[in-house]
């Protein structure tokens, strides 16, 4: 493997990648051009995501082992699948978007990940991890009366296989024993020690070929002593016990071949290639280097996971903090005051801004992994037994714990605070990860508390409310940056349900705002000279000024950065037919889709969320 000090700023020469339009191009190389490939691809990647930005680390790891299954496998025939996607850009460079790569994650341009209508070669759309396991076997089970030769790949890594999903799709396709291959694509090094002489020889015994055939025959050849199959069978086991790692996924019904070396490509080919034809559910165990052949990513994996344009121009102006940067120095802060208060997120201690929190209070952090359904039960059980559980988690993964929160959390009106990190519309990641739908499955619960924070200061204020809170509370708040207000260091709270007046207007129209995007409706009311008010509280709403404003308003108009459909807007209305409040209503927000990847900004043109849209659509009730 080459390795490169540095991302290259100029278009690297790949005359061997230049011949690969689709993998059928790959399958006449021979294995020597395979690595020489290997190289091109890892230097065209670098140069292609220094141009562009976005996930570098996970590709960089899974170059070789990418080569080596398109190689292998009759791709698009086959199916193959990678959990999440992160890794899945040498996938889309080998698979005729080679030219296009630069656009990744722009607006009309390549999606962030793996889609079914990009691409006939992405076998499943993926984005939230752990669904690969389940996409193939449903896959193999489906095929196997008209397509018996179809074969079916997962590549999932070691993060995301740690959720329930994946085990019980373990579980399951031990049960039903389909021909499939999951490869456990391992880049964390724990069991570095495993790679070398005794187990990589054991790993390619057990996926020979005359291996294989020793099982496949022993009810035949070994008819007179049958329990010589047995004997042999019960060795194999105690070995991989003694060399191997991987013995709990024989137990569930699985081959477990591995660990071998995920940038050896000789290595790979020799053992995928005879495993692609072995009966039954197969594991292969491959480690990998996240970020390997880029020195600086090798080091730190974290900070090269994903990346911003190299050459990037920056903005002259000073950006403030980001929303989970206010979120982690306030937990911080509360921690010191209280100490019952407990941290934990799925897998997101970085991205949720608990770096920080996690060092000073290493007893009272916990990341769970990527097991969010675990992490609000897990919290339900802290806070029954005194503790101030706090559950920092994306908006879009509360999604995979929505009956926790429904049947351990909320029926139990348990002490809870959730904060929501990339609520509403997140730009370059796209529809899998944008928040948009938390307002409206949140809303419907009782005992809940929901809060829609319209910048820094009021983040902080609310964050402080709900953890005062005798039950179920959430705190929404974007990806990025606010509008840069001031923040008071106080750990004060606001009253609950209250809302607040930004400005008074001569029209008949009331802009009710909530959340993020107050300083597009304060332009839109100054210019229109409407009553403004940012109500706060999606749940439980200010009534009272409700009330008053509704009542002898001719309209009212609501914003949030949240799905129309069940959202804040809908609530004002099912309150203004509670009061028998007889009013029009205009209700800005997401619309019914999805709303493809492109800039933040660009997503909230397209919905009609800026002040100009939002000017032009209120002209005409004013």
């Amino acid at each position: 493997m080459k390795i490169f000090k540095q991302i290259p700023s100029r278009k690297p020469e790949t005359p061997l990648l230049d011949r690969v339009n689709f993998p059928s191009d790959i399958r006449s190389f021979s294995v020597s051009e395979l690595e020489n490939l290997s190289n091109e691809v890892r230097e065209f990647l670098l140069y292609s995501v220094g141009k562009s930005g976005g996930h570098l680390g996970g590709g960089l790891g899974v170059v070789e082992l990418t080569v080596a299954l398109h190689y292998l496998f009759n791709t698009p025939y086959d199916n193959l699948v990678w959990d999440v996607g992160h890794q899945a850009y040498p996938h889309k460079i080998l698979t005729g978007r080679k030219d296009s790569i630069e656009t990744i994650r722009k607006k009309d341009g390549l999606a962030p990940f793996p889609a079914i209508k990009e691409s006939e070669y992405d076998a499943f759309g993926v984005g939230h991890s752990s669904t690969s396991i389940s996409a193939i076997l449903g896959m193999a089970i489906a095929a196997k009366e008209n397509n018996p030769d179809k074969k079916h790949v997962a590549v999932i890594g070691d993060g995301a296989i740690t959720a329930g999903m994946a085990f019980e799709a373990l579980s399951h396709s031990g049960h039903l024993k389909p021909n499939m291959l999951i490869i456990l694509n391992d880049n964390d090094m724990s069991i570095s020690e495993n790679i070398g002489g005794l187990s990589n020889y054991f790993s390619r015994i057990w996926a020979s070929k005359i291996y294989k055939g020793i099982k496949k025959s022993g009810s035949s050849f070994l008819k007179p002593l049958p329990q010589a199959y047995h004997l042999v069978r019960k060795v194999e086991t105690q070995m991989k016990a003694m060399v191997a790692p991987g013995i709990i996924f024989e137990e569930l019904g699985l081959n477990y071949i591995g660990p071998i070396d995920g940038h050896n490509i000789h290595e790979m080919i020799d053992v995928i290639g005879n495993l692609k034809d072995f009966d039954g559910p197969q594991f292969l165990h491959v480690i990998t280097k996240k970020g390997a052949g880029l020195d600086a990513a090798e080091e730190d994996r974290i900070e090269f996971h994903a990346i911003g344009k190299i050459n990037a121009i920056k903005s002259s102006s000073v950006s403030g903090p980001k929303y989970q940067d206010i979120f982690g120095d306030w937990i911080v802060d509360m921690a010191i005051k209280d100490k019952e208060l407990v941290a934990i997120t799925p897998a997101m201690r970085e991205g949720s801004g608990l770096v920080n929190f996690s060092k000073k209070f290493p007893d009272r952090y916990f990341d769970v992994a990527i097991a969010e359904q675990h992490s609000v039960t897990f919290a339900a059980g802290l806070a029954l037994e005194g503790k101030k559980p706090v559950v920092a988690i994306y908006s879009t993964f509360l999604q995979r714990a929505y009956d926790q929160l429904i049947h351990d959390v909320a029926v139990q009106n348990l002490d809870i605070t959730l904060a929501l990190d990339r609520a509403g519309l997140v730009g370059e990641d796209g529809p899998t990860h944008s928040g948009n739908y938390d307002i409206s499955y949140l809303r419907c619960i009782p005992n809940i508390i929901l809060m829609t924070p319209a910048d820094e200061d009021e983040t902080r204020k609310l964050l402080t409310t709900a953890y005062e809170f005798k039950g179920p509370a959430a705190v929404r708040y974007p990806r990025g940056s606010g509008p840069n207000s001031i923040v008071d260091q106080e750990l004060s709270s606001i009253e609950i349900g209250k809302a607040r007046i930004i400005r008074e207007g001569e029209s008949k129209v009331i802009f009710l705002n909530f959340g993020s995007l107050l300083h597009e409706a304060k332009i839109v009311s100054e210019k229109l000279n409407l009553t403004l008010i940012d109500m706060r509280f999606v749940k439980p709403l200010d009534r009272e000024v409700l009330r008053e404003y509704l009542s002898d308003a001719s309209m009212f108009v609501s914003l949030e950065d949240g799905s129309i459909a069940g959202g804040a807007g809908s609530a004002v209305q099912e309150f203004c037919s509670e009061e028998n409040i007889l009013i029009q209503s205009k209700l800005f927000g997401i619309p019914d889709k999805f709303i493809e990847h492109s800039t933040r900004e660009e997503m909230i043109r397209e919905c009609g969320l800026d002040a100009n849209s939002l000017e032009e659509a209120i002209k005409s009730y004013c």
